[in-house]
């Protein structure tokens, strides 16, 4: 891969040894280049509006506009920038807020060489990713039970809109909606884009989430 074909990166992180340590680990991959660094949520927000990277490795924890709210603004003003969320933090809240301002991955500090390497490239290419210990709180969040949602829970959603996201926050994925309600894979396709137009939401993480704090995706429920 050539340098103008490399996953442009900017690295938003308050420690500068941090910073020089990524910058070094990255850079050994001919497939990143590392185009930028910011040491706060402001300076990340104005080095993304300047230098246009592929995709910004964000800190959650800086000075001033935290990484959250960061990847929110990044997100509203540059839908073309990939944010991964790369923290120390692996609680519910910190996960599913970032998840929620729009971050299309998020890897635990500490992770290895080849992972975080993959993470960058496969965010940048519009993959939504999310580490080990990190996939494994999502799906645990997925699997809790939950209480049966009010039938005016998303009155926007069509009857058969809201059947798929009872499927999708289940965790089910388009080709288990397709077998379990008969329907074409274009269909459901349509209806997925749908729901998260309507939801406003990014992407299948976020309508999960939302889907799940409503009630919706419990464990024992059939599909019709």
């Amino acid at each position: 891969m050539t340098s103008a074909d490399a996953t442009r990166v900017l690295i938003a992180d308050d420690h500068a040894a941090f910073r020089d340590g990524l910058r070094a680990l990255l850079e050994t991959a001919g497939s990143v280049a590392v185009v930028g660094e910011a040491a706060s949520g402001v300076e990340t927000v104005a080095a993304v509006r300047a230098l246009q990277p592929d995709v910004v490795l964000m800190d959650v924890n800086m000075p001033g506009l935290d990484g959250v709210e960061a990847t929110r603004r990044i997100v509203d003003g540059s839908p073309n920038v990939a944010v991964l969320v790369l923290t120390m933090h692996d609680d519910d809240e910190t996960v599913f807020a970032a998840i929620r301002a729009g971050a299309r991955g998020y890897v635990l500090k500490g992770a290895g060489r080849a992972e975080l390497i993959r993470a960058v490239n496969a965010v940048a290419s519009g993959e939504a990713i999310f580490g080990p210990a990190v996939a494994r709180r999502l799906m645990a969040y997925v699997e809790r039970p939950t209480p049966r949602p009010d039938p005016a829970v998303f009155p926007e959603l069509t009857d058969r809109e809201r059947e798929i996201l009872e499927l999708v926050a289940q965790g089910r994925s388009n080709p288990d909606i397709t077998a379990a309600l008969v329907l074409s894979p274009k269909t459901v396709r349509n209806h997925v884009s749908n729901i998260f137009s309507k939801l406003q939401v990014r992407d299948r993480a976020e309508a999960i989430v939302r889907a799940r704090e409503a009630g919706m995706g419990g464990e024992g429920r059939p599909a019709r």
